[in-house]
């Protein structure tokens, strides 16, 4: 069914590469209901409804695309519905939630059409190299901060932590245990060095295991139908650039992803993936799904990196996820514990950004108008902690620089679209 054989990898390897995915991304479980609770949103509801979007949405990905990438709530997303689109222009949850949905549902009409393909065909080849090698320098930028290598300076924005901190030593440890069985080539490195990690932590007692491990989830009916309810408010509001920003980031950050984890995973062939319409719609399903339960728009998830770099190579990988996702709703208090140690992950996101620069030899640096707009999507992803963000600098300087050079009808019609999109959307759209 999932072709291991095919694709060069084993049961054994899809099951490691699985649960790798689920610890670097467990996180989002805990989170994603914490931010949207501060909306005015039910923490017990979210938390059922973030679990459910996210299987759903990592399912199709598996059984269907047979792709080792998991979808869940996109951090960023839930904090622009938190704080910018609620509690600063004042709009209920419930409305927003609605946005959501239409977008979701507009999102799945753009996926079962040749559209999004299409999209995906058109970004010029050293562009896909740059969002990949920028989705690593990103991820790897969120190992190091969330270890406490680099943390926010007033004069210089980003400075060097404290290297004496319990949690920063311990993950360096774990960072160099997991490298040294990187480079012993043992099979499952990446998860068996954040069980190092996580042992250790306990033995120093940084990692508290909880009292109780097992627990009923809570009730998904204070949030359940309510985007539903809430579409008639959407519309007679207004909340058209609210849709415009859901549907413009969600896209671009999960086409962008990916493109990176298939780049990563050698899965790209002559610019695309097989069964794109099939992942592509994985993701759509999950935000409608989503919308409809009460949480946030859901994307590709970058940490599905980190599942590749430990082998991960099909759609078993994803369905691994799925089961593990499926289990927190009854071990909450555990995924919560190794959520709070961000010691155990740090380590793999680190080193999977490194992993993700190898496609930049790709990338024509003699030729300036295409290394220039390559370096700086890869540049901009981890400064302006935004893949979308960094997406769009590479949209609008791609075109431009090939106008100016003459060689406008080397470019896709689609390029020119988006280029004007997002120069719109970075100047009117809100933050």
């Amino acid at each position: 069914m999932f072709g291991l054989k095919e694709r060069g990898t084993t049961v054994r390897t899809e099951i490691l590469a699985g649960m790798t995915t689920f610890l670097t991304m467990a996180y989002i479980v805990v989170v994603n209901p914490a931010i949207l609770e501060q909306a005015g949103m039910d923490f017990g509801a979210v938390f059922v409804a973030t679990v459910f979007a996210s299987v759903i949405g990592t399912l199709i990905m598996g059984l269907f695309a047979n792709y080792p990438i998991a979808i869940a709530p996109g951090m960023g997303l839930n904090a622009y519905f938190a704080f910018s689109v609620v509690g600063q222009t004042g709009v209920r949850w419930e409305t927003a939630l609605g946005a959501v949905l239409v977008a979701g549902v507009i999102f799945l009409l753009l996926s079962v059409t040749p559209f999004r393909e299409g999209l995906i065909r058109a970004i010029p080849e050293s562009l896909k190299h740059g969002i990949t090698a920028g989705i690593g320098l990103f991820i790897a930028f969120i190992g190091l901060k969330s270890a406490g290598v680099i943390v926010g300076d007033e004069v210089n924005l980003v400075g060097l932590g404290d290297m004496h901190e319990p949690m920063t030593l311990l993950s360096l440890a774990g960072l160099f245990v997991t490298l040294i069985l990187m480079t012993l080539g043992v099979r499952g490195a990446l998860f068996f060095g954040m069980v190092f990690t996580a042992f250790f932590g306990w033995v120093f007692d940084l990692f508290q295991l909880p009292d109780r491990w097992v627990t009923m989830p809570p009730s998904l009916a204070p949030t359940l139908g309510k985007a539903v309810v809430a579409i008639p408010d959407v519309f007679s509001q207004g909340l058209y650039a609210v849709i415009f920003a859901f549907l413009l980031v969600t896209l671009f950050d999960t086409t962008g992803t990916m493109i990176g984890v298939a780049e990563q995973a050698k899965l790209m062939k002559n610019g695309t993936f097989p069964r794109m319409r099939s992942a592509l719609l994985a993701d759509a399903v999950g935000m409608t799904a989503g919308a409809a339960m009460g949480t946030s728009p859901t994307s590709a998830y970058i940490e599905s990196s980190s599942g590749v770099a430990a082998g991960g190579r099909t759609g078993l990988t994803a369905v691994v996820v799925s089961i593990l996702l499926l289990l927190t709703l009854f071990f909450a208090p555990l995924v919560q514990a190794i959520a709070a140690l961000p010691a155990i992950t740090a380590p793999t996101l680190i080193i999977v950004g490194c992993f993700m620069l190898g496609g930049l030899k790709k990338v024509a640096w003699d030729d300036f108008d295409e290394a220039f707009p390559a370096f700086i999507t890869m540049l901009s992803m981890p400064l302006t902690f935004s893949i979308a963000t960094g997406i769009a600098f590479g949209f609008i300087t791609y075109p431009l620089l090939k106008l100016v050079r003459g060689r406008f009808r080397e470019i896709h019609p689609l390029m020119y679209l988006f280029m004007i999109l997002f120069i719109l959307q970075l100047a009117f759209l809100p933050e």
